[in-house]
């Protein structure tokens, strides 16, 4: 068995695309391999800054022979039949034939080639130039004379075949050809000559002899154990940062770790800032003091072993940094001269959306809704949710954030505490926009919690109003993100909220945006729609007239008479998110639904509640056998009320005709539909699925007992009857047709 060797050597290849690029050689080139026919018993790909390789191991020296079969017409078929067998087979007469017994169908003509296969070798040359020349680089660039693309000019293909170098060229469009080679390059300073390898352990410990360490993850390694060394050398701790990590690995292939000053002038500067701006720029470590606290000091990677240790390159990523940093510094003293509430008005000139309006709109929104949210959160004060809703988005008009996007919020806690804002405020402001994904941190403070919900809420209800919802795997406007927050920050906090009354309320503040209150008359008669909330979704789509004059949004028990059809999409949507929220913590999907397809339901506290208690009551036996029974009961009333073109209500049901198990089980059922209803409404839902898993008894007798089809039609219809109720009664507790298995 043999070795197959590839490396693609070009120029820098941009860190963000390496690992897929990586995937992506090894997944076309497999490809291939299989369709080929060729067996193999491992591959590896590996990625560094200047090139991609390929190591396949255990391939055969030759494709496999291949016999194939082409059954023909029967024997004795006209004489038509068999020439077109004979020319689509490529044979001259039927003594090159097979003839086959095919049993009841007679004796059948078969024609049987081999195909002897071809090299190895031959076969990888068949494929390869497509898969480098048409590689799904993101990005791709055309360099010299050539009209192929590749993401940088490659420079060298180093293909080896069992040791021996294979012969031929990649042939790029227009002309510009690269040749195979068995030799390769190590770094490009520190070992930039040529040499030959005729396998891949000897490609790999010459190419770390030429300081090139070819496997992203061993670089990755390498990086976190020498900086975390010196670091702690200094009493230091390195900023847990993976992302930057993986990205500086794709930068160097002979990884130094080093570890320099910041100018103390500098330390003023809010630690994020300083963070942001040696991160983005310059891929550089923060290193942190044993309290947590920025330390004046930064780690880097260079890409150089230095003869003098390294402090040349100290000094000149020092003074780099310097400049870097500066900026920061002139940002921090110049926002600071502009309180962050005088900031607001500037907001209207940025759009939140073409359809939606301004941010300065948005915040307005958001301040009125948070305001109403605050009565529903323990602990938030009205006040100081409305004010930090007003400030939240000022930092956006603030020189830093407009150098790093990533600190707004951040540096709007800043400034708020600056101009002697409360801290409830303040924090509010930096965490407004979190949770940001199932890993970010969940907001519990009360204020903070107000506007978060506030914001993500408002773009929610807003992209539905305009019918910009997510199709499929898009979702451009990040609304499923926005929606898990919202989840979050519910469950997590325990908010008793009812969702429909703030989805409602949210819309009734869009009406005032597209000056639906200002303007009835004329809308009505513009747009040709009634003025009611049935139509609002539509007249606000179509609607240009704007107004930045908003009254105080409805309280959320008067926002529950408001019926906005977006509000009900909208919580249709939140919950199919809660099912793939909750699937992730282990809950089962179908008991969601279960509660949620009520129709009723739209706390997500009491919604959890209520699905714990259902599951303990399906996980049990009496439950399971109930939920048998339910689904026999639905299935026999389905059946029937098809075959005879009619329906089968509990109300139908006449109770003076039941006797027996019959009787016994219209008791039962009137008793439990009495003491569940009552139940439900206190939120006992232990107590209601206990009181519905004591119908299990009465059920079975009933079915053992008792034949539903009698032959008498009034007594069939009834007990038909008595089925649906016995399925009515379990819905008002749960639709138990949602749930599987």
């Amino acid at each position: 068995m043999s070795e197959f060797l590839l490396e693609l050597l070009s120029e820098e290849i941009p860190a963000r695309m390496q690992a897929r690029a990586a995937e992506d050689l090894k997944r076309l080139v497999t490809d291939g391999l299989k369709k080929a026919r060729l067996d193999f018993t491992g591959t590896e790909a590996f990625v560094t800054p200047r090139r991609l390789v390929l190591v396949v191991d255990g391939l055969p020296d030759r494709q496999p022979d291949l016999t194939e079969e082409r059954k023909g017409p029967r024997v004795g078929a006209p004489d038509k039949a068999i020439e077109g067998f004979l020319r689509a087979a490529g044979l001259e007469s039927l003594d090159q034939c097979e003839k086959r017994d095919m049993g009841k169908g007679g004796e059948v003509w078969f024609a049987v080639s081999e195909r002897q296969g071809t090299s190895t070798v031959r076969a990888i040359l068949d494929f390869l130039g497509p898969v480098i020349w048409s590689f799904p680089w993101p990005k791709s660039m055309r360099w010299g004379h050539s009209k192929g693309r590749y993401v940088r000019p490659l420079h060298n293909v180093l293909l080896i075949f069992n040791g021996e170098k294979v012969d031929g060229q990649i042939d790029f469009e227009g002309g510009v050809s690269v040749p195979f080679s068995d030799t390769t390059r190590g770094h490009r300073f520190l070992a930039p000559d040529s040499f030959a390898v005729s396998n891949f352990a000897e490609y790999r410990d010459r190419l770390r002899d030429a300081y090139v360490i070819i496997d992203p993850a061993e670089r990755r390694a390498v990086i976190a154990r020498d900086l975390a060394a010196q670091a702690a050398a200094e009493g230091l701790t390195v900023r847990d940062d993976p992302a930057l990590l993986d990205e500086v690995a794709g930068l160097v292939e002979w990884p130094v770790a080093l570890i320099g000053d910041i100018d103390a002038a500098f330390m003023d500067v809010p630690a994020e800032a300083l963070t942001s701006s040696m991160r983005t720029h310059q891929k550089y470590f923060s290193l942190l003091n044993a309290d947590g606290s920025l330390a004046p000091r930064f780690g880097f990677v260079a890409n150089m072993a230095a003869a003098d240790g390294g402090r040349a390159i100290v000094a000149g990523n020092e003074r780099v940094l310097r400049a870097r940093l500066s900026d920061a510094k002139f940002f921090w003293d110049q926002d600071r001269r502009i309180p962050l509430a005088d900031r607001a008005p500037a907001l209207d000139a940025i759009v939140f959306h073409a359809k939606l309006g301004t941010v300065a709109e948005k915040v307005q929104r958001i301040a009125a809704l948070a305001a109403d949210l605050s009565q529903s959160i323990p602990g938030a004060d009205r006040d100081s949710a409305r004010g930090a809703a007003l400030l939240c988005k000022a930092d956006l008009v603030t020189g830093m954030v407009g150098e790093f996007p990533d600190l707004q919020g951040v540096m709007g806690r800043y400034y708020a505490l600056g101009d002697g804002e409360g801290a409830a405020v303040a924090d509010a402001i930096a965490e407004h926009y979190s949770p940001l994904g199932p890993n970010d941190r969940c907001p519990t403070a009360p204020v903070s919690v107000a506007v978060a919900l506030a914001d993500k809420i408002d773009t929610l209800v807003g992209f539905w109003l305009i019918d910009e919802k997510p199709t499929g795997s898009k979702d451009p406007f990040a609304l499923r993100r926005a929606a898990l927050g919202v989840i979050r920050l519910i469950l997590e906090n325990r908010l008793r909220l009812p969702l429909r009354s703030v989805f409602n309320a949210s819309c009734y503040l869009y009406e005032e945006r597209f000056g639906k209150l200002k303007a009835e008359e004329e809308t009505s008669r513009t747009i040709g729609l009634d003025v009611g909330a049935e139509s609002i979704g539509v007249a606000i789509r179509d609607t240009v007239n704007r107004t930045t004059s908003y009254r105080r949004v409805p309280s959320l028990s008067h926002a529950a008479k408001l019926d906005y059809p977006e509000s009900r999409d909208l919580l249709g949507f939140f919950a199919d998110r809660l099912k793939v929220y909750l699937r992730e913590q282990g809950v089962r999907h179908d008991l969601i639904a279960a509660i949620f397809e009520q129709g009723d339901e739209d706390d997500l506290v009491r919604l959890m509640a209520r699905v714990d208690a259902l599951a303990a009551l399906v996980a049990s036996n009496d439950g399971e056998n109930l939920l048998i029974a339910n689904r026999r009961a639905a299935n026999i009333v389905r059946i029937e009320s098809k075959k005879d073109s009619a329906d089968f209500v509990p109300v139908d049901y006449d109770p003076s005709r039941a006797e027996g198990e019959e009787a016994v089980l219209w008791a039962a059922l009137e008793e439990t539909r009495v003491a569940v209803a009552p139940l439900i409404e206190r939120e006992e839902f232990a107590e209601a699925m206990n009181a519905l898993a004591r119908l299990r008894a009465p059920v079975d007798l009933f079915f053992d007992k008792v034949t539903v089809n009698a032959d008498d039609a009034e007594t069939r219809r009834n007990r038909l009857c008595l089925l649906a109720h016995l399925t009515d009664v379990m819905r008002g507790v749960a639709d138990f047709g949602q749930i599987e298995g």
